[in-house]
């Protein structure tokens, strides 16, 4: 019999934002099974919590927003939600001081070490999600859909002409193993050309030559940063994972992305729990 699990104990850390650019406490506290991944503003005294599902996604433009119902929210989940995913942690309440968790290393490997330091308690049987058929959506140039599988599967493709990047894709299994060695090391990207317009409407003011990998046309300005040659695209299939976790329960299908953005797998995850014929819970 498969298990939810838990932390074994609480774990903190601090650092800077993504898109603020401000200080952010993040602590990671054990919860009882059934609890979910559940957000807390830490700095605003009394807010609601905000569980950590598809339905309370309320922005998605430069990554994944929650929103609680009394009007809190918390940013850029996506990168801390791949790694509980990667880490199998079913239960986890996650207290932020501040408007996001910090960015740290800009990948999911930064979290998944905390994590894996507080350890992982078993709890009751884990419940997962199975899709009966597939399901996809899409936009003029982009698509994303789940297909009935036997295991967890993720296939992403990319394309940005006249960079660095190119055209990349990415395939691979999901377990602890391949997430850990393959994807959870991914770093975000951005273009330089864009970031001052980001940073004057308040976004990316965490981002750094540290942190971030940073395309300048057909050139990577910290390739000493970088860890895989499709690192670009191996972090779409991070950011993947983390808004999948979205589900609420382990998602056993194949996942198809190509060029999807954190608001096409938001709307995906619509689309599945739209119509109960499209899926099936039960034991893993």
């Amino acid at each position: 019999m498969a298990s939810r699990h838990t932390l074994a104990r609480e774990v903190s850390v601090q650092g800077v934002t993504l898109h603020a650019g401000v200080p952010s406490r993040l602590q990671l506290l054990p919860a009882v099974s059934g609890t979910g991944i559940e957000f807390r503003r830490a700095d605003l005294k009394g807010s609601a919590p905000i569980p950590a599902l598809w339905s309370n996604v309320a922005e998605t433009r430069l990554g994944t927003v929650l929103r609680g119902p009394d009007g809190s929210s918390v940013g850029v989940v996506e990168h801390l939600m791949s790694a509980l995913a990667g880490a199998e942690i079913d239960d986890c309440i996650v207290e932020v001081e501040g408007p996001e968790p910090p960015l740290l290393d800009g990948d999911a490997l930064s979290f998944l070490v905390l994590i894996e330091g507080a350890g992982a308690r078993a709890q009751d049987e884990v419940q997962v999600l199975r899709l009966n058929r597939a399901i996809e959506v899409s936009s003029a140039s982009a698509s994303v859909k789940l297909l009935p599988a036997a295991a967890a599967e993720f296939h992403f493709e990319i394309d940005f002409p006249g960079t660095v990047i190119g055209r990349q894709a990415f395939s691979c299994a999901f377990d602890r193993e391949t997430f850990r060695r393959e994807i959870a090391p991914a770093r975000t990207f951005g273009f330089l050309k864009e970031a001052e317009q980001l940073r004057a409407a308040g976004y990316g003011r965490g981002a750094d030559l540290t942190n971030t990998l940073v395309i300048d046309g057909p050139a990577l300005m910290n390739p000493a940063l970088q860890r895989f040659p499709d690192e670009f695209v191996r972090h779409k299939i991070l950011d993947a994972v983390g808004d999948l976790k979205l589900a609420g329960l382990p998602v056993i299908a194949r996942f198809e992305g190509r060029k999807s953005s954190h608001a096409l797998n938001n709307q995906l995850l619509r689309a599945v729990f739209a119509d109960p014929a499209n899926y099936r819970i039960g034991r893993a």
